[in-house]
């Protein structure tokens, strides 16, 4: 009985020993003005950046003036009615080439010829000395293509309220059929949340990760390491540092997600009534079935804005959040275990290089193949990535968010299984290591002397 209540005191006092490291490092890294500041603005700048891209992708510096010439004059003369305050055509009986040498010697921004055959090959061309943005030429083509639609429609002799009642845009649907009995839909927008969610696994990961590593660095140059343990073990001073730093993670990517997303939806909203507002809007000419289009999708956004079919309520947000901060907590344990021990091996960051480019390949590499992986989220690549311990935080996140196939959970349940028993045995090795690794100053570590530290 006393040898039981002295056990049980020593792992107490262990525990608390861990637990001050843990309330040590999380404390000293949230009380820092760069954790606060970059907490605070960091949203607010990747939001603003986010903002900037689209604006500047949306905006044209210059309005457009451009010479047409056809090859069926005056079969598009029409277009010019089409002219508004961003986009202005001129319909004038010139060559090509005189066209191309107007380009270069006037105030025009473009040529749109429109061949002979336009009715039959259904395209044209485009000439400028400056491109246009994509916006101004799916502008354009739907000008262009209104009246390709009107040409047609008079040379078959079909009336035009006849043919877009007859006229049908086939959609398939992607239904994954389980064995339950239970039906799923599978669509690009539901891999587009999971290739985002792995995307700040991806960089989590190596944030702090790399933090770890360098405070391992930074307690092992000062010599501040020779006098923490002699109260605590080296093992213990490591998880107690990973775990900490953890906390210092999972605390700033809360404070991120819930200020990036208000000030995405915030500057979205901003920039889209700027860009695409009513005014903007009604200056565009479009053909029948655009407006009927655009008609519907106004009535979806005012109106049935809580449909099922909505993205927001066809993604299963309590398995993705769930499984994020497995994975996410899986994979930053596994890889800064291993940061962890390279900081313990080195004397500064210098020679962090030949240690860090092995460590981190495989996570690159799984972030790498997610977008290819989205593809087919049932093959052979998907499923060996989504099992491989190293890989499987980046890509099994990816295929969660689109759906795992019939009878697929237990790849799920297979893939938690294997991280975890590889962070466990990952952190005994990195233990090992890291034990001896943190006393020794002065001498670059070659591979063979770790691996007589880890033999040792």
């Amino acid at each position: 009985m006393y040898l039981l209540t002295r056990l049980q005191k020593a792992k107490q006092l262990k525990m608390n020993k861990i637990g001050l490291i843990i309330q040590r490092e999380y404390l000293t890294r949230v009380r820092k003005k760069s954790f606060l500041v970059m907490s605070i603005l960091g949203p607010f700048l990747i939001a603003g950046l986010m903002m900037l891209i689209l604006w500047m992708g949306m905006a044209e510096n210059d309005n457009q003036k451009l010479l047409v010439i056809d090859d069926l004059r005056p079969a598009f003369s029409a277009i010019v009615k089409k002219s508004d305050s961003k986009l202005a055509f001129e319909y004038v009986d010139i060559t090509l080439e005189q066209g191309k040498m107007m380009l270069l010697e006037s105030n025009y921004t473009a040529v749109l010829h429109i061949p002979h055959n336009i009715l039959h090959a259904n395209t044209a061309q485009l000439f400028f000395e400056k491109q246009p943005s994509i916006m101004v030429q799916r502008h354009i083509e739907n000008k262009v293509e209104s009246i390709v639609e009107s040409l047609k429609l008079k040379q078959y002799q079909i009336d035009k309220d006849d043919f877009y009642s007859v006229k049908t845009n086939f959609k398939l649907n992607t239904i994954r059929f389980k064995e339950t009995g239970e039906e799923e839909e599978v669509t690009y927008e539901k891999a587009l949340v999971g290739f985002v969610f792995s995307l700040f696994i991806y960089l989590f990961i190596f944030l702090y990760g790399v933090q770890v590593m360098r405070g391992v660095i930074e307690e092992k140059t000062s010599r501040i390491v020779e006098i923490i343990i002699s109260s605590v073990k080296p093992f213990e001073l490591m998880l107690g540092k990973i775990i900490g730093v953890a906390m210092v993670g999972l605390t700033q990517f809360l404070i991120w997600t819930i200020l990036t997303f208000a000030a995405v939806n915030v500057g979205q909203s901003v920039l889209f009534d700027i860009n695409y507002g009513t005014q903007n809007l009604s200056s565009m000419q479009m053909t029948t079935e655009m407006a009927k289009e655009l008609k519907t999708d106004k009535e979806f956004s005012t109106k049935d804005v809580i449909s099922p079919d909505n993205i927001l309520f066809r993604i299963n947000w309590p398995l993705m959040l769930g499984m994020f901060l497995f994975y996410f907590l899986g994979g930053y344990l596994l890889y800064s275990a291993l940061f962890a021990a390279v900081g313990a091996i080195v004397d500064n960051e210098t020679d962090t290089q030949q240690f860090i480019v092995p460590i981190s390949l495989p996570l690159i590499l799984a972030y790498a193949m997610s977008s290819i992986i989205i593809q087919n989220p049932d093959g052979p690549a998907a499923f060996w990535f989504s099992i491989i311990p190293f890989t499987s935080p980046v890509v099994m996140v990816v295929r969660i968010a689109m759906g795992v196939g019939a009878g697929a959970i237990w790849e799920i349940l297979l893939s938690m299984l294997l991280l975890i028993i590889t962070f466990i045995g990952v952190t005994w090795f990195a233990g090992r290591i890291y034990r001896v690794g943190i006393l020794m100053y002065g001498k670059k570590a070659s591979y063979k002397e770790i691996w007589k530290w880890l033999r040792h």
